[in-house]
């Protein structure tokens, strides 16, 4: 008897090779965006009007002084020599030394980025939280009072600039109500106490069992964490609106609600299960956005992150620090964009093709 032909081998072979092929051009668009930031940074320290040598050496050194130092920084080379010599620095996690804390400028970006984490983390959260139900019952009673407020709370959101709403924030709950503690990550008093394993301030201190520690983590972060969480609540809350509001008049919709499907499942299950897709670009990017934009906030707090330690570089003309923190923010932005693609594909199976 003859042996019968079974294609499933060919399929999983097929399969393996459509795999290989995506995770392929995952890594190579990954990379070949990364050299792109790597290239734009090191082209914006090249022409921004700071020179780096005088920033080491100081305005009183002899110009010989200042020649043997622009020598050793390798800025006498040709300029694709030393683009290629910063790519090779960068990917063995070599930003250089920092003018101001005369430290390593990956050392201090591993000290200074978690809070930044821990803080935008926190205000996704809000805005995710609070965005998305926002968004959908405004859209789901479009053109009452329910619906204005939303839209007026998200337009505010767009409007007001993020200092000035720190500002109000610490004068009426910090030293108006006594609500919430001021500048800082922590109190004084518990400086030092905890061990920064993860740098995540909330982490650690629960880890550690030190819970006034922990409570005057949250009273710092409370505020600073929630301002950041409204901004994303306003881009959320706008989008997920236009998006049901897209959904709702489909024809789908429609027919369930002349089948006599209950609202509740009309609108949280026919109409906004198709729009996660869209809501998981849309939460990316805003996490993206207040990791890179909380430099404002993180000054008006006196918040020991990235944003604040990039502002302090960019006053002492400290460019290797400033050059740092804009490659990490930029591959965190790149990051995070990827991983919004794969999560599109994971939950979207025509994407997939």
């Amino acid at each position: 008897m003859a042996a019968s032909f079974s294609p499933a081998p060919f399929r999983s072979r097929a399969a393996l090779v459509q795999a290989a092929k995506g995770v392929a051009e995952f890594v190579a668009i990954t990379a070949v965006t990364f050299l792109g930031l790597l290239a734009l940074t090191f082209f914006i320290g090249r022409v921004v009007p700071i020179d780096p040598v005088l920033a080491v050496v100081g305005d009183r050194a002899t110009p010989e002084q200042y020649e043997a130092a622009r020598v050793a920084m390798g800025l006498d080379r040709p300029l694709l020599v030393q683009f290629a010599s910063y790519v090779w620095d960068v990917l063995r996690g070599d930003l250089g030394m920092s003018v101001s804390t005369n430290k390593p400028v990956a050392e201090d970006l591993l000290r200074v980025f978690p809070a930044t984490l821990e803080m935008a983390t926190i205000g996704i959260v809000i805005g995710v939280a609070l965005g998305v139900p926002m968004g959908v019952i405004a859209a789901a009673r479009q053109g009452i009072w329910v619906d204005q407020t939303i839209r007026v709370l998200a337009l505010t959101g767009y409007s007001v600039p993020a200092f000035w709403l720190g500002l109000v924030g610490l004068a009426v709950f910090y030293a108006g109500l006594g609500w919430v503690s001021g500048p800082g990550r922590m109190g004084i008093f518990y400086d030092g106490i905890v061990a920064p394993w993860s740098g995540l301030l909330l982490l650690d201190a629960a880890l550690a069992g030190e819970w006034e520690v922990f409570r005057s983590a949250v009273s710092h972060i409370v505020l600073p964490a929630a301002i950041l969480g409204f901004f994303a609540l306003a881009y959320i809350a706008r989008m997920t609106r236009s998006f049901m509001l897209d959904q709702l008049s489909q024809e789908f919709v429609t027919t369930a609600r002349v089948k006599g499907v209950p609202e509740w499942r009309v609108i949280w299950v026919h109409a906004f299960r198709p729009i996660r897709v869209q809501l998981i670009t849309v939460i990316g990017l805003s996490y993206a956005g207040l990791l890179e934009g909380s430099v404002m906030i993180e000054t008006v707090f006196s918040w020991p992150g990235i944003g604040n330690y990039l502002t302090t570089a960019l006053f002492n003309a400290d460019m290797n620090a400033v050059l740092g923190a804009t490659l990490v923010i930029g591959a965190v932005f790149i990051g995070i964009n990827r991983i919004s693609d794969v999560l599109y594909r994971v939950l979207d199976p025509r994407s997939r093709s």
